[in-house]
Order: C-alpha cells, then structure tokens, then sequence
C-alpha cells in the first residue's frame, strides 16, 4: 500500500468515527425529552424583533386533578424512603475543574478522560450568597451528560455575574448499561434521582445559609426539577413561602417525556400489547430513558398534578432545532395557581441561533436568557446577545 493510499484511509477512518460519535451523541439527546402533555402547552413568549423585550404568554389558572384522582399510580418513591446522611459529603460530588467550553462536543470529548471535573465557577463551598443574589443556584444536567459537559459554559457564566453556583453528578448508580460509563449519568430512576438532588439541596442551602435555591435544567434537569419540586419536599403547597426553590430555568426540558419522534410512542404501544421493550431499552440506556417515554407512569402522575406549584417563578426555553424534545413546542409548561410561567422559544427575535438540544447549552443567547430569568434587573433584556450557535458542536 503507497503512502498516500494509507493517509487517506486513515483520514477516512478519522472522518467515520468523529461522524459516528456526532451522530450517536445527536441520538443519545444526552436528556431523552419530551413528549405531548395532556393538554396544549401554553404558547411561547413574544419576543421582540430587536430582542429588548420578553413578554410571557398568558398561563391557564386551572387546576388540574390530583394523580390519584384519575386512578393513575404514583411513582415508587416512598418504598425506601432517602435520609440526608451526616456521612454525606457533597465536595464529593465533583473533583477539580475542566477549562471552559464554546463548544459543547469539545466539552463532551474532554469529560470522557476526565470524568469527574466539575465547570469552572462551580461549587465553591466557601461562596456566600450576596444581597443581589440571594440565592445559589443548582445546576442540574441531562440524561447522559454530567455535570462538566453540560455547564461547561453557564456555570462560569453565572459565577462571572455574581452567583453562587453549584452542580452534582446524579443518577448513576443503576446497574445499566451505560450506567456503568464513567462520564454518563443521569441513567438512573428519574424518582431515585430526584431523591439525591433532594439530599444534595439541603447541603447548598446548610453551607450558604440560604432558604432557597434556584434551579437551571437542562433536558432531563427540568423533568427532574418537577418530580423533586412535587415529591421530595422541593415545594410545599400548603405554605409556598416555604419552598426550598424560587425560581426554576429549563432548557430544553423533557417536562412532559419523549415522543423520540415516534419511537417512544411506538414503544408504548407495544409495551401495552404485553411485550417490555422498554424495559429492554431500560437495561442499556438506564432506566431514566423509560421514565422520559410519554405516558410513563411517572410523566402521568406528574402531569396529573399540573405543570408547576405554587410560589414557584418558571421560565421554560426551547429551540425550533430539538431534535430530542419532540414537537420542541412540548417542553413548555403552563402555569397552575400561586405560579408564573415564561415560555420563550430561543429563535424568537434571532433567527441565526440554529442551537440544537445539545448545543443549547453554550449558546450565549441561551445564557443571556437564564440570566435574564434569574435576575432581570442585572439581565435586562436589551442584554441578552443575538449570535449565531450551531447545532451539535455550538459556537
């Protein structure tokens, strides 16, 4: 074989396995997301051609029926009931710092090696939240992401703005398959998962001294945040001024589960012929991809409840792109009593953003729009950039 011959293969070669890993990263969502709500979502935001104004669509204060109302079976959350350990260490949680990433495939490739790093700016425990922002904020990644890959741009972002931010690895003690990959978490019960953020919270809230946090998810982050805010003690609806949360940030979302356009439906619908290929599918791709199916029991008895609860401030962000919350228009939530809810869809007065599910995450607009929500005093909209982001890899 001629030199040049044998360059050129392996250039080929090189060319197949970046595709490869782009693609399988595209079909993996890191999030697995969302499917159709019961009831037509609330529209998005208008936002303004020059991108100085969001103004949030009008949410319906109609209360929906209890889970239990419709004869739809709750989660198994209480069976071994998940006590705050004083053994429990969250500094544990994440161990050194990854450089920052503009580029969300770069950051995935990096973690792969170092699969414990957190983003820069996250979990200072020695950071005190400040009067402008009294809060810290929780940072909670997709399905197959992590702490570092997804936040590897917000986090410092939001540290850089005067936040304290925190981040934990969660959902990976499941015996799946990729429940055994290093850098992939979030594959566990999407209801054993909220009971570790449940743990972890309490520690951010006992080390600043804060009464609360606020909370940005990404993909499965903000189906997540749901079942902790409405089952593990994130939200108490009969003294919202209680609640352990203020604000909630989902981006991209799989607030209502997965169609997988179709195949999560597809799925179900033979599951219910009596044949468990979702079980199947929960025993390679963790059992959190089979929580985030629509008409899961889990999505059921979340959805049976209503989208949100009371004394909670919700701005939900979706792409046109998603190729993983499908139709993207299903990650947006709509309000319930004592609530407030933005749904903003990222094209709106930007057209050139083409951010995808995974490149949402380093999108500047993106996290012009989370600070926005967070703090829009020191975010005004006029703030929030409009810059081209691409799908997949982003800037």
């Amino acid at each position: 074989m001629s030199i040049k011959h044998s360059r050129v293969r392996r250039r080929a070669r090189s060319t197949t396995t970046i595709a490869a890993l782009s693609a399988a990263i595209v079909f993996a969502g890191l999030g697995v997301a969302s499917a159709q709500p019961a009831t037509e979502p609330a529209p998005p935001a208008t936002v303004t051609a020059d991108g100085t104004e969001v103004v949030p669509a009008e949410g319906s204060e109609a209360q929906r029926p209890k889970a239990e109302d419709q004869g739809i079976e709750r989660p198994s959350i209480a069976d071994v009931p998940v006590e705050v350990s004083s053994t429990y260490d969250p500094e544990k949680e994440t161990v050194g710092y990854g450089p920052v990433q503009k580029n969300f495939l770069a950051g995935f490739l990096y973690n792969i090696v170092h699969p414990d790093v957190a983003p820069q700016g996250a979990n200072d425990w020695s950071c005190k939240p400040t009067d402008a922002h009294p809060n810290p904020v929780v940072l909670l990644h997709g399905t197959w992401e992590n702490a570092y890959n997804n936040f590897a741009r917000i986090s410092p972002a939001l540290k850089d703005a005067g936040y304290c931010v925190f981040v934990l690895n969660y959902g990976d003690q499941d015996s799946s398959g990729l429940g055994h990959v290093k850098s992939v978490r979030g594959t566990g019960p999407i209801a054993d998962s909220a009971k570790e953020i449940a743990t972890y919270i309490d520690a951010v809230r006992a080390r600043t001294g804060a009464a609360k946090v606020d909370i940005v998810g990404h993909s499965q982050g903000g189906l997540v945040t749901r079942q902790y805010l409405r089952f593990e003690g994130g939200a108490n609806p009969s003294d919202p001024s209680k609640n352990k949360v203020g604000k909630v940030v989902s981006v991209s979302g799989s607030n209502h589960g997965t169609t997988l356009v179709g195949i999560g439906t597809l799925g179900r619908t033979i599951n219910n012929l009596g044949l468990n290929v979702l079980g199947v599918v929960g025993a390679i791709a963790g059992p959190a991809a089979s929580d985030q199916v629509i008409d899961s029991p889990l999505v059921k008895a979340l959805d049976a409840g209503g989208d949100t609860d009371p004394g909670i401030d919700y701005t939900v962000l979706g792409t046109r792109f998603d190729e993983v919350v499908t139709p993207y228009k299903t990650t947006f939530l709509t309000a319930g009593p004592g609530a407030t809810v933005k749904n903003i869809l990222l094209q709106d007065g930007c057209g050139v953003d083409l951010s995808d599910h995974l490149s949402i995450s380093v999108s500047p607009r993106a996290i012009g729009i989370i600070k926005n929500a967070l703090d829009p005093q020191g975010t005004p909209a006029s703030a929030i950039p409009c810059v081209w982001n691409g799908p997949v890899t982003g800037g």
